[in-house]
C-alpha cells in the first residue's frame, strides 16, 4: 500500500458503507474527482478487495455497520496495511462510550468539498 499517491497518478480508494446509496454516491463523487474508488458493502467484502489488490491509498469506511464495524475494520486494514490512509464516516457527533478511536472522521452528511479535503489531507496534498 502507499501513503501517498505517486506524480501523475490519483489514489485508489476503498469505499464501504452498509448503505448502498451512500456507497455508490460516494464511489460516484470520487470517480468524478478522478479518483479510482472502488465499493464494498461490508467489512468483511472491503478487506477482501485489500487483500486482492496492493494499490489501495485511501479506505473510507462507515461507522455502523453490522457485522463490523468501521474501527473494527481499520484495526484489520491496519494490520494488513500499517501505513494505510484510514477515513472514519458517521452520522454520529460522539462514537458511542467505550469506543477509542483516534482515526481521522468526517460527519455524515457531508459535501463533496468536504470529501475531497479530507481525501487531500489524508494524502498529504493540502496541509492539515
Amino acid at each position: 500500500m502507499t501513503a501517498s499517491p505517486t506524480q501523475g497518478h490519483k489514489a485508489t480508494i476503498v469505499v464501504v458503507d452498509d448503505d448502498a446509496l451512500i456507497t455508490l454516491n460516494m464511489v460516484d463523487q470520487l470517480s468524478d474527482l478522478g479518483y479510482t474508488a472502488l465499493e464494498a458493502f461490508s467489512g468483511r467484502e472491503a478487506l477482501a478487495i485489500l487483500e486482492a489488490r496492493s494499490d489501495v491509498d485511501v479506505l473510507v469506511t462507515d461507522f455502523s455497520m453490522p457485522g463490523m464495524s468501521g474501527v473494527e475494520l481499520a484495526e484489520a486494514a491496519l494490520a494488513l496495511y500499517p501505513r494505510l490512509n484510514v477515513l472514519l464516516t458517521t452520522g454520529y457527533a460522539e462514537l458511542p462510550e467505550g469506543i477509542a478511536c483516534t482515526l481521522p472522521r468526517l460527519e455524515k452528511p457531508f459535501r463533496e468539498d468536504e470529501l475531497q479535503a479530507k481525501i487531500e489531507e489524508l494524502l498529504g496534498a493540502v496541509p492539515s
